[in-house]
C-alpha cells in the first residue's frame, strides 16, 4: 500500500515545527487507517469466502458472517474515504477549478475543505445520535449492541474532520497541499494538446 503524502511548502523559508510535527502525526493516523482498512477488505473477503463455502459445500448457515463482513466493510469504506480526503482523492467537479488563475484555485479548495469539514461534523453528530440511540439493543448473531454498525460512521466522520482541518490550516500557512492534483492535470493537459 502506498505511503501518505509528504509535506510540501511553497514558501522559501523553513517549515514550522508545531506544523511539521503535526503534519508527521496525521501521516501516521493515515497511514495506520490506509493498512486497517486494506486489513478490513481481506478478512471481509476471507468471511465471504468462508460463508459461501459452507453455505454451498457444507449446506450450513453461519449466522454471524454476514453482518461481520458487512461490519469490516463499513469501516474499510469510512478509513479509505478519510484517506482520499488527506490525500485529495475524493470525487470532485474540477472543470471550474482549472480554468481560474492560480490564485482563485486556493479559493475554491478551501471552499470544497469547508463543505467537507461540515459533512464529517455532520457525520459525528448523527452518528453518535445512531449510536446512542440503537446501544441498548442486541444483534442477535453476535450478541454485541447494535449501535456498534455505526461507529465507522463516528469514526471516519472524526478522521475526515482532522484531514480536512489539516488542508485548511496548511493552506492558510502558505503551504501548497493542492500542487500533486494540478500538477497530474496539467501534465494530460499538455499531453492532449502534442498528440
Amino acid at each position: 500500500m502506498a505511503e501518505a503524502k509528504t509535506l510540501r511548502e511553497t514558501s522559501s523559508t523553513a517549515e514550522k515545527p508545531k506544523i511539521e510535527g503535526l503534519a508527521r502525526v496525521l501521516t501516521t493516523i493515515c497511514n495506520w487507517a490506509l493498512y486497517i482498512a486494506g486489513t478490513g477488505l481481506v478478512l471481509m473477503t476471507c468471511i465471504v469466502m468462508w460463508q459461501v463455502f459452507v453455505r454451498f459445500v457444507l449446506n450450513w448457515s453461519n449466522t454471524w458472517t454476514e453482518i461481520t463482513a458487512v461490519m469490516l466493510m463499513s469501516w474499510f469504506i469510512f478509513l479509505g474515504a478519510a484517506v482520499g480526503v488527506r490525500e485529495n482523492y475524493h470525487l470532485g467537479f474540477d472543470v471550474l477549478l482549472y480554468a481560474l488563475p492560480p490564485g482563485g484555485k486556493k479559493y475554491l479548495r478551501s471552499i470544497s475543505d469547508l463543505v467537507v469539514l461540515a459533512f464529517a461534523v455532520g457525520m459525528i453528530v448523527y452518528g453518535i445520535e445512531l449510536v446512542r440511540l440503537q446501544w441498548p439493543a442486541r444483534m442477535p448473531a453476535l450478541g454485541i449492541p447494535e449501535g456498534v454498525r455505526y461507529l465507522p460512521l463516528v469514526g471516519g466522520g472524526i478522521l475526515i474532520t482532522l484531514f480536512a482541518l489539516e488542508r485548511l490550516v496548511l493552506r492558510l500557512k502558505g503551504y501548497d497541499v493542492d500542487s500533486e492534483v494540478a500538477d497530474e492535470v496539467t501534465e494530460a493537459l499538455q499531453a492532449a494538446k502534442e498528440a
